[in-house]
């Protein structure tokens, strides 16, 4: 209704998306603590908590636990793209899928790592690495942290008899998924692992996902451009094709 007055956490929202578009607030600066926002605007902890928190979903910050709130970095974005079981893909095509694990490992977690799965610096996550092959030929490098808070066993698995991937989506049924694609080239470690040249580009998909408001995990895949494409098709209410 007209007049209607404004939630006090959409209040909250508003000021610091206004000061991010204006450019008062710039890629990477800090924003104030919940603390400091509770005294500035005289409100709850939990409304501000929430406004943080709907800015993070939104994309405009990243929050690091026990650090505080940045801006995030802007970036172009691809549209979303399905989640797909990249070995019955391969086999779809009548080609041999293969799957050679190279880390399986817990590690302290990065600045970069601790805010995409909700976790503090440093903090013990898994990590894993592997490299999917088809017809012996490497397509995909797949670099992966996940919140032990949401799966605990995750280092326990024979990975051998399933994929990574594969694990995770029947364990722990994911909500909410976010895709970014960039086009960069491999380090020179990278371009041995998948067998190419390092000056040949490659196509990096980087993913999130989330159950019920919790980061499970973090994976970066990187493909071969020369071997590899991304795609999808979409109705246009937004809804994936089924084939």
């Amino acid at each position: 209704m007209a007049g209607e007055p404004v939630a006090l956490f959409q209040q909250i929202k508003d000021h610091i998306a206004r000061q991010i578009q204006d450019g008062t607030l710039r890629a990477g600066d800090r924003l104030p603590s919940e603390h400091e926002l509770v005294a500035q605007f005289g409100i709850s902890r939990m409304t501000v908590n929430r406004a943080l928190r709907e800015l993070v979903d939104q994309g405009r910050i990243v929050r690091v636990a026990g650090v505080g709130s940045f801006v995030a970095e802007k970036k172009p974005q691809s549209t979303l793209l399905q989640i797909v079981n990249l070995a019955s893909e391969i086999r779809q095509r009548g080609h041999d899928y293969a799957c050679e694990m190279l880390v399986v490992e817990r590690v302290a977690a990065t600045l970069e790592v601790a805010a995409a799965l909700n976790v503090r610096t440093g903090e013990s996550v898994f990590h894993s690495v592997c490299v999917h092959l088809e017809d012996g030929v490497p397509v995909q490098l797949e670099d992966r942290f996940v919140n032990p808070q949401v799966v605990p066993d995750f280092a326990q698995q024979d990975f051998s008899v399933q994929q990574p991937s594969e694990f995770l989506v029947r364990t722990v049924p994911f909500d909410e998924i976010e895709h970014v694609v960039d086009a960069v080239l491999p380090t020179p470690e990278q371009a041995q692992r998948l067998q190419m040249d390092a000056a040949d580009p490659c196509l990096l998909l980087t993913r999130r996902t989330w159950t019920q408001g919790t980061p499970v995990t973090l994976v970066r895949c990187l493909h071969p451009a020369s071997r590899y494409r991304l795609g999808s098709r979409y109705q246009s209410s937004g809804n994936p094709i089924s084939t």
